[in-house]
């Protein structure tokens, strides 16, 4: 397993510890929220255990995927709308 993975979030190329969150991937793209309720405010991480469902993001595709659960994988695609 290497020791870093590389992937992308919003388009930005990221370097990551193997073993990381893809939240811990979201802060370190430089990105302070995850998505936007329904009225249109920023959401961001709130429990970091998956209890709160703020941290959904959009994972290779798949829509509302938490992200404090998600561990980073090689080649990966995370888009936020925050």
């Amino acid at each position: 397993m290497p020791d870093t993975i590389a992937l992308r979030v919003d388009g930005r190329a990221v370097d990551i510890s193997a073993g990381s969150t893809v939240l811990a991937a979201v802060a370190i793209a430089g990105q302070q929220s995850c998505r936007r309720s329904v009225s249109g405010e920023s959401r961001g991480p709130l429990c970091g255990m998956g209890i709160c469902f703020e941290c959904r993001v959009t994972i290779d595709g798949v829509q509302h995927r938490r992200a404090c659960q998600m561990l980073c994988a090689p080649g990966m695609e995370v888009r936020t709308d925050g």
